[in-house]
């Protein structure tokens, strides 16, 4: 891969298809029963025990406010990398890893800036496609990232999160 290229996971939220750096996802697994965690964003849909490890799972259409469909067995959770924690992102399905050069990607035209715009990159154009690029660093700000890890904590002591699920 040159310097010009980045590669990415793809997936679908709705019928939109959204980009991320594969430099930030660990592992892309089957939607696993989710613990849910009082007071927290709407968008916060709980917790997960993956491998005696407590991870807050994001729904992230909620997140950006966006159309998604409903969970299917295509449903995938991307455990991301953000800002040095494991996170779980909800996504609708995950399209394919791919590489793009730098140079297909295009700024965000003005009249989608929005409350939500610093989570977004650009977008990519590839033949017929257009791929939303995120910006994972911005998806949850640092006051969201505390707020995970002090439930993370809580949740940590509780025997139904770090119970090994059979």
């Amino acid at each position: 891969m040159s310097a010009e290229e980045i590669q990415l996971v793809t997936f679908r939220l709705g019928a939109e298809e959204y980009g991320i750096n594969i430099m930030q996802v660990q592992e892309i697994i089957r939607i696993p029963d989710i613990v849910w965690v009082p007071k927290t964003h709407s968008f916060m849909e709980g917790v997960i025990n993956l491998r005696e490890q407590v991870i807050p799972v994001v729904d992230l259409a909620k997140r950006l406010v966006v159309p998604s469909g409903r969970k299917t067995g295509d449903t995938r959770v991307v455990i991301a990398n953000i800002k040095g924690n494991l996170v779980g992102l909800i996504v609708d399905s995950v399209s394919e890893v791919m590489r793009i050069k730098t140079g297909d990607i295009e700024p965000l035209p003005d009249l989608m800036a929005s409350s939500n715009a610093r989570c977004f990159r650009g977008i990519a154009k590839l033949d017929n496609r257009l791929i939303i690029l995120l910006d994972l660093e911005n998806i949850l700000s640092d006051d969201d990232i505390s707020k995970l890890r002090e439930a993370v904590k809580t949740l940590d002591e509780d025997s139904r999160v770090t119970q090994p699920v059979i």
